[in-house]
């Protein structure tokens, strides 16, 4: 089983693009971030037509999840995280796929630090941690995938020296990705590649793709259920050199059978 998570930075925009990794790369399971399109607007034909059945969460021009199954049916289990009834914005869905709770998050990015967006950051993720302590609870297999827009070590962060300030790359935001493993997660790209630079993020400014100046902010955090099943894991650098494709790149786990 194949599961992924892909920040597609506007799901219409790049739907060519998107088509063409699915149809390409086949995976059983999709996580998509940052649709920047309302409920009405998600490309649920197009995307019936590839071949999968999804479930989404849109925002008028902004976040925005959606999980899709190439096969398994999506049972969902809801669309907002836990913690704050007045968070409106859309960056968290949770489902059932193949027996396997599949939760797909969009993290806040923080900047600019210090200010309340660095705040909601910390709050949205104290949040966070609290919810997937309970799904850890519920002893069930978890993946916990998205953009976290958090590199949680120098290695994941070309030129490290230069993000020290930035909300991506600040302690707090590091120390609180560290509490959210310690619970009894695993990194599943650092699990099977532990010391190689390893990026899913390139800007679009300063040829940053070609020079390989990236950032690994995409994750799949596995339940123990999970990393017992890990055979591998990667992303498809090669889709991010792709024509009007997005800065991100898919990263994927592939999970034995249980």
């Amino acid at each position: 089983m194949r599961i992924a998570t892909y920040n597609v930075n506007g799901v219409n925009g790049r739907l060519p693009v998107l088509l063409k990794w699915l149809e390409a790369a086949a995976p059983d399971v999709v996580c998509l971030q940052e649709l920047k399109a309302p409920q009405e607007k998600f490309p649920e034909q197009a995307i019936h037509e590839a071949g999968y059945h999804a479930i989404w969460h849109g925002q008028k021009s902004w976040n925005g999840v959606a999980i899709l199954s190439k096969s398994a049916e999506i049972k969902e289990l809801r669309r907002q995280l836990p913690g704050d009834p007045e968070d409106e914005q859309s960056r968290y869905i949770e489902a059932i796929v193949n027996n396997i709770v599949i939760a797909c998050l969009y993290l806040p990015n923080g900047n600019p630090y210090p200010g309340p967006k660095f705040e909601y950051k910390l709050g949205w993720l104290k949040r966070f941690t609290a919810h997937a302590r309970k799904l850890l609870a519920e002893d069930v297999p978890v993946v916990l995938a998205g953009d976290y827009n958090i590199m949680p070590t120098e290695l994941d962060v070309y030129k490290p020296e230069r993000w020290v300030n930035d909300a991506l790359f600040r302690e707090e935001v590091r120390d609180a990705f560290k509490k959210l493993i310690a619970q009894g997660f695993t990194d599943a790209l650092r699990k099977l590649h532990p010391d190689e630079t390893i990026y899913t993020f390139w800007d679009y400014f300063r040829n940053a793709y070609t020079r390989n100046a990236g950032l690994r902010i995409d994750h799949l955090l596995l339940s123990p259920h999970l990393a017992n099943r890990l055979l591998a894991a990667g992303v498809n650098h090669e889709v991010r050199g792709w024509e009007k494709s997005s800065d991100h790149a898919p990263t994927w786990i592939e999970l034995a059978d249980e």
